[in-house]
């Protein structure tokens, strides 16, 4: 009778734990197909928590199932409840490893839809994920009959010694923090600092600061580095700058018609070429009378600071053919150096030394040597 009951036991066990398996996996595929209707969806959210949900829903069904199982088989009081114990404190470190993700996920999303731009400062989504994790860690510890409050009191005295320890690491932790909560830096920005570095800002993490330059390389900046030097952000509180071109023209040419064509050339620039400011309002400013020229300035609007130099360059190429076509000249400047060379004479029949001159060919004026 006894052996009877001890197998009926058993029997009812394995169909718990079998009926468990099975409803993890039809979860499993009912989360698969809601899946694919949550990538349908703009919000990001939904996918973040579905993905989430595929990891603890099965693994919740297969420790129920193990838990009618348990509850079936003769065990003795103690170990039924340190089974209890176990299942549960496996249980809440699924759903902490889960609730990590949505919440560093949900972190993520938040951030990149604030900044407009697809990555986004992991600093937060780590800090947020180590949080959670530690909550769980503790709270299956306490499930399992393990106090924390001597634990939590080492942590207290500990951390002192591991703060004046890492204190390179915690700075640079802070700074980031500071530079993220203050605005001045963000994700997508470009960014230039007083010793030279710049780029795109693609990542603010725990220690330190990643920017991609124009040459497509990664320069690291550690995050208390970059709050402490001066930096230009050409990105805030706009994307869009206006450029400035320095253009000379020769003292014969009529200003009035060079700012004219000038500007038609700047209009023709801001409609046709991509990164420009179609409703940018072009402006010539003439400022110099040097030497060979009149030098002036041509104010142009770019989107943003990469699209300079295309902006710049078919601006140069249609402003020089035009003034070509309209007669209006770009003087070089010329020099005349007189060079005298002394001799001993070679007889008394001998001349006097003869000053030669020479003159220099025409040569293009570059910007510094305005």
């Amino acid at each position: 009778m006894n052996r009877d009951l001890v197998l009926h036991d058993w029997l009812v066990a394995g169909i718990a734990l079998a009926a468990g398996a099975a409803a993890g996996l039809l979860l499993r595929t009912l989360l698969r197909w809601l899946a694919r209707h949550a990538e349908r969806t703009r919000w990001r959210g939904d996918d973040i928590i579905v993905d989430a949900l595929r990891t603890i829903a099965p693994g919740a069904a297969l420790i129920a199932g193990a838990a009618v199982a348990a509850g079936t088989l003769p065990l003795t009081a103690r170990i039924s409840g340190f089974v209890n114990q176990s299942l549960t404190a496996l249980l809440i470190l699924i759903a902490t490893l889960s609730t990590a993700r949505v919440v560093a996920g949900l972190v993520q999303s938040m951030a990149g839809t604030r900044t407009g731009v697809a990555a986004s400062a992991s600093i937060f989504v780590n800090i947020t994920r180590i949080v959670v994790l530690v909550m769980g860690v503790l709270v299956a510890l306490e499930t399992l009959g393990v106090s924390i409050a001597p634990l939590v009191t080492a942590l207290g005295v500990g951390g002192l010694a591991v703060a004046l320890a890492l204190q390179d690491t915690l700075a640079n932790l802070f700074a980031g923090v500071h530079i993220l909560a203050s605005k001045t830096v963000q994700p997508g920005d470009y960014i230039r600092l007083t010793s030279g570095e710049e780029g795109y800002v693609v990542d603010i993490n725990w220690r330190n600061t990643v920017v991609r330059n124009l040459s497509n390389n990664l320069v690291i900046i550690p995050n208390a580095r970059l709050a402490r030097t001066n930096m230009t952000n050409f990105t805030q509180p706009e994307a869009q700058f206006s450029i400035l071109v320095q253009v000379g023209v020769g003292y014969e040419s009529d200003l009035e018609h060079v700012e004219r064509v000038t500007l038609e050339v700047v209009d023709g620039v801001m409609a046709d070429i991509n990164g420009a400011v179609p409703d940018h309002e072009g402006a010539v400013r003439f400022h110099t009378f040097a030497d060979s020229r009149i030098n002036f300035t041509v104010i142009l609007g770019v989107g943003e600071f990469s699209d300079q130099y295309r902006i710049k360059h078919e601006f140069i190429k249609r402003l020089h053919r035009r003034f070509r076509a309209e007669g209006i000249s770009i003087p070089a400047p010329t020099h005349t150096i007189a060079l005298q060379r002394d001799e001993l004479p070679a007889s008394p029949a001998s001349s006097a030394p003869v000053p030669h001159q020479r003159t220099t060919s025409p040569s293009i004026l570059t910007d510094s040597d305005r």
